[in-house]
C-alpha cells in the first residue's frame, strides 16, 4: 500500500491506496511541534479505525508547504514505517511537468501535484483552483506545462482580517451562503461579501487568466472550501476534492517505473 501526505499551511490530507484506488483519506490540522513518536500515535488511531494495518505500507510520498514537518515526517516514516519518504519538489518532478516559472524552486509542491494530477486526467489545458489557506490560481497549458498563476488571501484569512479590523461586526459561520447576493441583515451581508465576492474573484481572474493563455481551458477546483465556493462560481466546471492525493498517487506510479 501507499501512503501519501500533503502538508498544508492550516491542514494536512493523508490518503491510503491500494493499487490505484484511493481506500481512505483523512484531514487534521497541521501541527508544526509534533514529535515523529506522537504523529506516530495519531497515524496508529486513523489506521485502526479503518483497519489498515500499517506493515503493508510499503512507500510513503509527501507533499508539503510547511518546513518544520519536514523532520517529523521523516522520522515517523524511518522508525514506524521502514521506509524512506520521497519529498516532492518542483525540481524532483520536472520530468512529469515542466515548469515554466522564472524560479521553479519558488512554486508550491501542492500546486505542482494539482497541476500533474488535472492533466493527467484532461489531458488539455487547465485552470486548477485550490481553496485552502491561500486560493491559488495554476495555469496548466495544452502540453501540459505549469505556466503560473496567482494567489490570493483565502476565504478564511480574508473572515479572519475582517473580524479582527471591524470590532461591531460579528463572526460568522460559512457553511451555508445567504438566500440572496443583497443581504436583507449584517450577517447575511457578511456571508454575501465573503461567499459571493470570493466567487466574483474566481470568475473576474478565471476570465483574465484565460485571455492570456488563449485557449478554453477546463475549470477545475479542489480544497477544503472548493464545494462552497463552486456552488456559487459561473465558471467552476468540476469539483476534485481528492485532486493532490491522486497527483502523489501519479508520482508514486513514475517513481516506481524508473526503479
Amino acid at each position: 500500500m501507499l501512503l501519501v501526505i500533503d502538508v498544508g499551511n492550516t491542514n494536512t490530507v493523508l490518503g491510503v491506496f491500494d493499487g490505484n484506488t484511493l481506500i481512505r483519506d483523512w484531514r487534521i490540522r497541521t501541527i508544526r511541534d509534533t514529535t515523529a513518536d506522537e504523529f506516530n500515535v495519531l497515524a496508529n488511531a486513523l489506521f485502526a479505525d479503518k483497519g489498515i494495518n500499517k506493515e503493508d505500507i510499503t512507500s510513503v510520498v509527501i507533499s508539503s508547504v510547511v518546513p518544520p514537518a519536514v523532520p517529523i515526517l521523516d522520522r515517523f516514516c524511518e522508525k514506524y514505517l521502514l521506509t524512506k519518504p520521497f519529498w516532492v519538489y518542483p525540481e524532483s518532478v520536472r520530468n512529469l511537468m515542466p515548469i515554466l516559472y522564472n524560479n521553479p524552486a519558488e512554486v508550491g509542491a501542492d500546486r505542482i501535484v494539482n497541476g500533474i494530477a488535472a492533466y493527467a486526467k484532461y489531458r488539455k489545458s487547465l485552470i486548477v483552483i485550490d481553496f485552502g489557506t491561500a486560493t491559488t490560481f495554476d495555469a496548466i497549458s495544452e502540453k501540459g506545462e505549469y505556466l503560473g498563476g496567482a494567489i490570493v488571501p483565502g476565504l478564511m484569512i480574508s473572515s479572519e482580517a475582517l473580524f479582527q479590523r471591524a470590532s461591531r461586526l460579528p463572526r460568522v459561520e460559512m457553511f451555508m451562503p445567504p438566500a440572496s447576493v443583497i443581504g436583507k441583515d449584517t450577517i447575511d451581508s457578511i456571508k454575501s461579501g465573503l461567499m459571493h465576492g470570493n466567487a466574483a474573484m474566481v470568475d473576474g481572474m478565471v476570465a483574465r487568466m484565460k485571455r492570456e493563455m488563449a485557449t478554453e481551458p477546463a475549470i477545475i477546483a479542489t480544497g477544503g472550501l472548493a464545494v462552497l465556493i463552486a456552488g456559487l462560481s459561473d465558471t467552476i466546471e468540476s469539483v476534485e476534492s481528492s485532486l493532490t492525493l491522486e497527483g502523489l498517487r501519479i508520482i508514486s506510479d513514475e517513481l516506481m517505473k524508473t526503479k
